[in-house]
């Protein structure tokens, strides 16, 4: 499960990229182009905050799942959320908010736990 949940975290995370480079840009283009007067996005600044953000959780959430798989499922569901929260459920962020939120759910869900210490 831990595999499935790193693979599923890196694709999630790249194409997130996609998804965020065009969040980014378009924010970036309303702001440099007054007369474009485009509404496109009710909180600008959290949508270029989650364009950046929201990829490199999935990204490094994938890429820690072997080793910490409860700090993995954390950082792909944040993902997953800031996906979601930045541009809801289109055609455009099914495969990332579904990607990375399967794999937060397997990565928590794997059975043995990461060391005998805490966590923290």
């Amino acid at each position: 499960m831990r595999n499935a949940a790193g693979v599923l975290g890196l694709i999630a995370g790249l194409i997130g990229i996609v998804v965020g480079l065009f969040g980014y840009g378009m924010v970036e283009l309303s702001n440099r182009v007054p007369e474009a007067d485009w509404n496109l996005f009710e909180n600008p600044a959290f949508v270029q905050f989650a364009s950046f953000i929201a990829p490199l959780l999935c990204i490094a959430g994938g890429a820690m799942a072997r080793s910490r798989a409860l700090w993995a499922g954390i950082a792909m569901l944040l993902g997953a959320g800031a996906f979601y929260a930045a541009f809801g459920f289109n055609v455009a962020t099914m495969f990332p908010i579904g990607f990375a939120g399967l794999g937060g759910l397997l990565a928590i869900a794997a059975g043995r736990p990461d060391e005998e210490k805490s966590h923290f």
